[in-house]
């Protein structure tokens, strides 16, 4: 039996968490044998529709087993999901709430499952982190992902549930990437109405999105508003070791919010039903973190405010 070969459609290459998911993916096709072509859809939901469809219809390229692939727009490609099955492609969806999948199982004789991070207890961390970091309540301002996109709803939910009362939230919305951050922050700070807001602290649903703010903060034409930007605690989502845990030691961060990338762990469990000819479950939950834990940014916050008392 020749090695499976899987394709991975990832929503683009300029983003910490899709590279590391790109890497995951790789690391775990050796570990378990298999091959994998990787291809990144730009941010564009038309553009990974095209790629799928290509390689679904193409009377001359061999199939893959199976496709795994994290959505670019809100629907989650259904007509694309299934022709792949139909044409006897095993289908498994990233990080994404799909309504579809119980009746593309039904009778599918190739995997067809998802495998998603908590969306909402990323949120719920992040609030948490909110009351950590302003225990008087204050101003944030929330860089959310794209508003098609069900894991920035989601994560936005998750906050609202667990942030405090007297914490207000202002949003900008942003893509997922660091220079569609930068893009919007600088807009916004463009506006009187930027001038006349009072914000405490910056919150991103994504670490890459965080340093666009950061960015943008530090090209601000005024250095006394610079540096007041600055100053204010930030943090993000991904928590990657190399970006967002980085960023977190070396202070540019004050924390983010660890999301294991599930690449890796979507090999393992196609490679088991494969072996196994059984469909894994149809929707597994990977476990998200604090980074550092709830109990750390408390702490900090008590060394701080004991620092300011005596004058140090």
């Amino acid at each position: 039996m020749n090695s499976p070969n899987f394709l991975i459609s990832l929503t683009n290459d300029d983003n910490d968490y899709q590279q590391e998911q790109a890497a995951a993916a790789e690391d775990a096709a050796r570990r378990v044998g298999v091959g994998v072509q990787i291809v990144y859809a730009e941010n564009d939901a038309i553009t990974q529709s095209q790629q799928l469809l290509k390689i679904i219809q193409s009377g001359s390229a061999p199939h893959p087993d199976a496709i795994i692939f994290e959505p670019v727009g809100a629907t989650a490609l259904p007509q694309v999901a299934r022709a792949a099955v139909t044409a006897g492609i095993g289908w498994v969806v990233l990080n994404r709430d799909v309504d579809y999948l119980t009746d593309l199982r039904r009778g599918s004789r190739v995997p067809v499952f998802a495998i998603t991070s908590d969306h909402e207890e990323i949120g719920r961390i992040q609030g948490r982190q909110m009351a950590a970091l302003l225990p008087k309540g204050g101003y944030v301002l929330y860089i959310e992902g794209p508003s098609e996109s069900s894991a920035a709803r989601q994560r936005t939910s998750g906050m609202q549930e667990t942030k405090s009362a007297e914490i207000q939230i202002r949003t900008l919305r942003a893509q997922w990437t660091e220079a569609s951050a930068f893009k919007a922050v600088s807009s916004w700070l463009r506006l009187s109405t930027s001038r006349e807001a009072r914000i405490d602290m910056i919150a991103a649903q994504d670490d890459s999105m965080a340093i666009g703010a950061r960015k943008a903060f530090q090209e601000h034409s005024s250095e006394a508003d610079r540096q007041k930007w600055l100053k204010l605690p930030m943090t993000g989502c991904d928590g990657l070791p190399k970006t967002g845990q980085a960023w977190v030691k070396s202070g540019v961060l004050a924390a983010t919010v660890v999301v294991p990338p599930n690449t890796g762990l979507a090999l393992e469990l196609l490679m088991q039903a494969i072996r196994s000819k059984a469909q894994q479950p149809e929707c597994k939950l990977t476990v998200p973190t604090s980074f550092p834990s709830i109990e750390v940014l408390v702490g900090q916050r008590g060394e701080r405010a004991a620092s300011a008392r005596h004058g140090r």
